[in-house]
């Protein structure tokens, strides 16, 4: 989604009220919505990092392509790289564009949920949500390119 600029006299739109679900009651340890801690927690918390990248797969064109791409670029590193300080940078390089696509979809998918209108404000974060892929995007392959050409 393009950025869409307003002129000088214009009042960006209002965005529509968004229902709120009744929440827990309140905690007198701190807010309803955090977790204790422990073992649980850690059981809980891969289990949302597990159902986030399934919906990644399954709903992210460009997560999907950026795994395909990134999977076999990942496994030669270890085979191509002199150092294993090489290899790691170059799996980390592919690893962060993959953290980086998930943080602009996760952008998305709360800019959708808000409003799927034209609006500046989600227009600019989606952009800027791109822009950050883009920029990891150029690292990975600066790294790639500097590491296997030097």
């Amino acid at each position: 989604m393009q950025s869409r600029g307003l002129a000088p006299h214009e009042k960006p739109p209002t965005m529509p009220p968004v229902d709120k679900p009744s929440s827990p009651p309140p905690d007198p340890h701190g807010s309803p919505y955090k977790s204790r801690g422990g073992l649980r927690r850690i059981w809980d918390a891969s289990r949302y990092s597990a159902a986030g990248l399934r919906a990644a797969v399954r709903h992210e064109a460009a997560f999907r392509q950026e795994l395909l791409l990134g999977v076999p670029l990942v496994m030669l590193a270890w085979w191509l790289a002199a150092t294993p300080l090489q290899a790691l940078a170059l799996v980390a390089v592919i690893v962060l564009v993959w953290v980086v696509e998930l943080l602009n979809s996760a952008i998305e998918a709360v800019a959708d949920a808000v409003s799927t209108e034209a609006h500046p404000l989600l227009g600019r974060a989606k952009d800027l949500g791109s822009a950050a892929v883009m920029l990891s995007i150029l690292l990975a392959a600066a790294t790639w390119g500097v590491l296997l050409l030097s």
